[in-house]
């Protein structure tokens, strides 16, 4: 059922990169004037738009401001409600020319990896066996010969994760723009600024934009600390504030995910062994033994070696691991730890290696 859509957003009031918006309006601007340039070339008169990003950075405004601009109608298709591929193309017979086709999270709608999923498998949002939406269904429905129907429409996908996506969803011809609608930049900022406040420039926008670089916020949470307060200078020290907070944990963030990776994915491998040279068996003629690393809570890292040797290895969260390597009688030791600062790290290795009697 039509319902009359009156969304504000418009390419003026939109938070986003300046060219990229540049980008946009003139690619659209040049779509609606080329009915004949595709007449010409043999294709179907249609634009599509793949609009991707982290939540929060106007996916959805993005689609409302090209609406606006092009005072196109909004086809708002929400796949898990369409049960069959024939069902696609009967709503794609009924829409209007002039007109947006809006799939928005396409990653979460139905499974679009296989072109034909099994019949029992469910879908990624929980949809049962008789979901018979395929991915096939989907690209005809963007390129087949029924996207032909109409003419001077535009197919628009949102995604938060565009590797999720099957790759043939997103070739030219089918997705044509790629938006990366990415984390609040400068001139985002001024836009929201003005929108909220009507203030263009001010002495603390040269640190606010500084601090938006370092701290990855999206337009959607800069607008939220904006509409605190009816008062621009307030506004903008609770931004400062807030950025402040966010820069800070996000460095700690960033570093504690560093020293979780070294930790879970450790490796200390080569070891030479000049005076019982070793193999990794445990037999004479190597000279090398490799010694590998697992978290306390994962099962040990068992290997079989020659002469009843084994090796184990145990690697705690503290930052405390042993390894062991029976060769015969012989055995070797490894200890690893680690002293962890706050912009810096120290480790040490300590190799004892048995020698067989």
């Amino acid at each position: 059922m039509p319902i009359s859509l009156h969304h504000p957003a418009t390419f003026d009031t939109l938070a986003m990169d300046t060219d990229l918006k540049q980008e946009v309006m003139g690619d659209l601007a040049r779509f609606v004037e080329r009915k004949e340039y595709y007449r010409k070339i043999g294709r179907a008169w249609k634009r599509g738009y793949l609009i991707h990003g982290p939540p929060g950075t106007g996916k959805s405004s993005l689609v409302a401001a090209m609406a606006n601009y092009l005072k196109f109608d909004i086809y708002d298709l929400e796949l898990t409600a369409v049960k069959w591929n024939s069902a696609l193309k009967r709503l794609l017979i009924g829409m209007k020319n002039k007109s947006i086709l809006l799939v928005e999270d396409i990653d979460c709608s139905i499974r679009l990896r296989r072109r034909e999923p099994p019949p029992s498998s469910e879908t990624s949002c929980g949809r049962g066996k008789d979901e018979r939406v395929t991915l096939s269904g989907l690209l005809n429905l963007v390129d087949g010969l029924w996207s032909s129907c109409g003419e001077e429409r535009i197919v628009v996908f949102t995604t938060n994760y565009k590797d999720r996506l099957d790759p043939a969803l997103l070739r030219p011809g089918r997705m044509d723009v790629h938006v990366h609608m990415g984390y609040c930049g400068a001139s985002a900022f001024r836009t929201l600024a003005y929108n909220y406040h009507d203030v263009d420039n001010h002495p603390l926008f040269g640190g606010i934009e500084e601090m938006i670089g370092e701290a990855k916020v999206t337009p959607g949470e800069v607008a939220e600390v904006l509409a605190r307060s009816g008062d621009a200078e307030s506004a903008f020290r609770g931004l400062v504030e807030f950025l402040q907070v966010k820069r800070d944990r996000g460095t700690e963030e960033e570093e504690e995910m560093e020293d979780k990776r070294e930790e879970e994915f450790d490796l200390v491998s080569n070891v030479s062994n000049p005076e019982n040279d070793y193999n990794e068996d445990g037999l004479h003629g190597g000279s090398t033994s490799r010694t590998m690393y697992s978290r306390a809570d994962w099962p040990p890292i068992n290997f079989r070696g020659g002469r009843g040797g084994y090796m184990q290895s145990f690697r705690g969260r503290g930052g405390h691991s042993q390894s062991f390597r029976g060769t015969g009688e012989g055995n070797l030791q490894s200890y690893r730890g680690r002293g962890r600062g706050r912009r810096g790290r120290r480790q040490f290795v300590n190799i004892v290696w048995g020698r067989v009697v």
